[in-house]
């Protein structure tokens, strides 16, 4: 069992950066591909990134790329998701999930575990 807590959103102006943090409990940490997703209002569920549990390989969705960076502590417990350059586009709760021995899928029925979402807003 894995409980998962987002921090870090906020509201920011276009341009601007957030980095978001996920923290777990347990003790299993470094077995669980981590994953950001994202959700705007009357959209469904998207991926943004994910950081394998093998060594730490990253995967980002298109939009993400070149711009977002995830990461992880192990001995922390925690992963992270750096955005720069956020755009008004980027505006939407932001959730962490962990999938167990995972292989950094882009689809959100592959993770077993999710948090409750982070809000980001980026005004124009």
């Amino acid at each position: 069992q894995v409980q998962l807590v987002e921090s870090g959103g906020g509201l920011v102006q276009a341009g601007g950066s957030l980095r978001l943090s996920c923290a777990a409990s347990g003790r299993t940490f470094s077995s669980y591909t981590m994953g950001w997703f994202r959700q705007a209002p009357g959209k469904e569920r998207e991926f943004v990134a994910a950081v394998s549990w093998r060594g730490g390989s990253t995967y980002y969705a298109d939009s993400a790329k070149g711009r977002f960076t995830i990461s992880r502590d192990n001995a922390k417990n925690t992963a992270y998701l750096q955005m720069n350059s956020l755009k008004p586009e980027d505006t939407a709760v932001y959730y962490c999930a962990a999938d167990w021995l995972g292989r950094s899928s882009g689809s959100p029925h592959e993770y077993e575990y999710w948090g409750q979402g982070t809000q980001v807003t980026v005004s124009s």
